[in-house]
């Protein structure tokens, strides 16, 4: 279907702007909050909507499969708070991997494309996409194809169906005429509300964090490492179904020891009631003890018997997160384990190294519920303070040694300091040369007395020193935009300067890999793809995951 759409993209393209946005749905927007938030537009053809929705203070992710209709779409909505996605339902497989939560999700003039057999799959997608209180807007088309496109029969009663079984409130159901004018087709608009979180991850996540019985801190360990990966480091996902969301079972293990360390090595804390040893600690773990957080981060080469080292240290934890907190980490009220975990054999040398994707996964798969990995994305800035003061009050009662803030402050992630030196000798280096160095926000010519390396996602807020993530600016555009985001209107204005940052300061260096893999792990929707476009790709799609996550201020640039 998508080819016929891309076969005569400018005739549908034309056919979709003549109608004004107003007049197709202005039966149901006075449901819409006064407060615009974030907006899935799920077939958003010549994008029409996902502009008018943008021009509404919404930020808009407009997803159309049709290569014509969606090139076309991105030209008319340059400009706009828009982002573009080659993605289709059923699946909606690449806006899943992003973990996102909609206010809204508008379907119009796509269910009859939708095969019935694949409607109530499709609809159970769009609800877990849906934020408590969102709305679901979904137009039916009745009435016979007048080309070669294929349509479905739609019925409200159908879709009514499929919202009660989803526990989405009926808001509207109303009928319009053609506004093309043709007797034959008629259209059915029905509003839904997801009254609450409607997927059930809460209320578990809050069983193992507080009610589940615990002989150690070992299942809160596992539940902040998954939640800190889901939050941190999106690109490491291997696969992704309906059901489940596969993790190199190495990255577990790397973040078990990253929690472990400071607390065992350097507070000396009990993580075991009485005098019990630990399975995970062994000679190697140990030898980490003066090993800075920098060095065992997703990213990092490392070389000779140390990358043995900390590789015996992840396989020995791994095997203590799949015999203990993976298996006993139950639904209430059935033996049955929440995650899944295969373990792998894999033969450890001593030799270069990187902490990578491809590095990780050869000590097994770690799966997580799909659901559960999304609430762990979505909620981690609420969720790991949680974990925290309920790790901190079972270590108290191991051993009552500290003030309860000493047991706190133990327990705080190290991810290092704020780093930027490595780029800012980059810049001088440069500068020295007399190369054309470029504020990326303001297009401003540095020197080296006027110039600082900007986060661009603010530390403060997502500590993350990858070299992606540091930009040249101008002393005076870092200092006024501070701990905000840059709003997705300066992005699109300064990414011809970023790429050519990156492109002049890493590709065909000897930083290159590190560049990539870091952005890799990092960045929704890079992959394995090594181009600088395809990395502020993952940048677009991760502010706009850090602005609906964490509800950051932005930044429009100097005035």
């Amino acid at each position: 279907m998508a080819d016929a759409y891309s076969t005569n993209a400018r005739h549908y393209f034309d056919e979709y702007w003549r109608l004004r946005f107003d007049s197709v749905h202005g039966d149901w927007l006075h449901h819409l909050p006064e407060q615009p938030g974030f907006a899935l537009d799920a077939g958003a053809g010549g994008g029409r909507d996902a502009a008018a929705l943008s021009e509404k203070g919404w930020e808009v992710l407009a997803v159309e499969p049709a290569d014509g209709l969606r090139q076309l779409g991105e030209e008319a909505t340059s400009g706009h708070d828009v982002q573009w996605v080659n993605d289709r339902l059923p699946e909606l497989g690449r806006v899943r991997t992003l973990s996102y939560r909609f206010n809204l999700i508008l379907v119009s003039a796509v269910w009859m494309h939708v095969p019935p057999a694949q409607r109530d799959r499709a609809f159970r997608i769009l609800t877990e996409l849906l934020a408590p209180g969102g709305l679901l807007v979904i137009t039916l088309r009745h009435g016979p194809s007048a080309d070669e496109r294929v349509f479905h029969e739609t019925s409200r009663d159908e879709l009514e169906a499929l919202a009660r079984r989803r526990a989405l409130v009926t808001l509207q159901a109303a009928g319009q005429a053609d506004q093309l004018g043709r007797d034959e087709v008629s259209w059915e608009t029905l509003v839904f509300r997801l009254p609450d979180d409607g997927t059930g991850s809460l209320p578990l996540l809050r069983h193992i964090i507080v009610n589940d019985s615990m002989s150690s801190t070992y299942k809160l360990g596992l539940l902040r490492a998954v939640t800190r990966i889901a939050d941190s480091v999106p690109g490491m996902v291997l696969r992704r179904s309906d059901d489940w969301v596969d993790i190199p079972l190495g990255l577990v293990g790397l973040y078990w020891i990253k929690l472990y360390q400071p607390l065992i090595l350097r507070h000396q804390l009990r993580q075991l009631p009485g005098s019990a040893n630990y399975g995970f600690a062994k000679d190697d773990f140990y030898r980490l003890a003066d090993v800075s957080p920098l060095d065992l981060r997703v990213g990092q080469p490392l070389s000779g018997e140390f990358a043995a080292t900390v590789l015996r240290a992840i396989r020995d934890a791994c095997r203590t997160i799949v015999q203990m907190p993976a298996h006993y980490i139950t639904y209430p009220g059935s033996n049955r384990s929440v995650f899944d975990a295969s373990p792998a054999r894999t033969t450890i040398r001593p030799g270069p190294v990187m902490l990578g994707r491809e590095t990780l996964a050869r000590f097994g798969t770690f799966r997580v519920p799909a659901l559960l990995w999304d609430c762990c994305s979505r909620y981690a800035c609420w969720l790991e303070p949680a974990i925290v003061n309920e790790w901190a009050e079972l270590m108290q009662s191991y051993q009552v040694r500290y003030a309860d803030h000493g047991f706190r402050d133990a327990l705080q992630w190290e991810e290092g300091r704020r780093d930027t030196s490595r780029v800012r000798a980059m810049v001088e280096e440069l500068i020295d040369r007399r190369e054309d160095v470029k504020c990326v926000w303001t297009s401003r010519a540095l020197t080296r007395r006027g110039y600082d390396i900007d986060h661009c996602f603010p530390w403060s807020r997502w500590s993350n020193n990858d070299l992606w993530n540091l930009m040249p600016a101008t002393t005076l555009a870092n200092a006024r935009k501070g701990e905000k985001l840059p709003a997705a209107t300066l992005l699109h204005d300064a990414r011809e300067r970023i790429l050519h940052w990156w492109e002049e300061g890493f590709v065909g260096t000897a930083r290159e890999e590190q560049f990539f893999t870091e952005a890799e792990a990092a960045l929704p929707m890079v992959g394995g793809s090594r181009k600088p476009e395809a990395v502020f790709e993952g940048v677009v799609h991760q502010r706009m995951r850090l602005k609906m996550n964490q509800q950051l201020a932005e930044w429009f640039g100097l005035e």
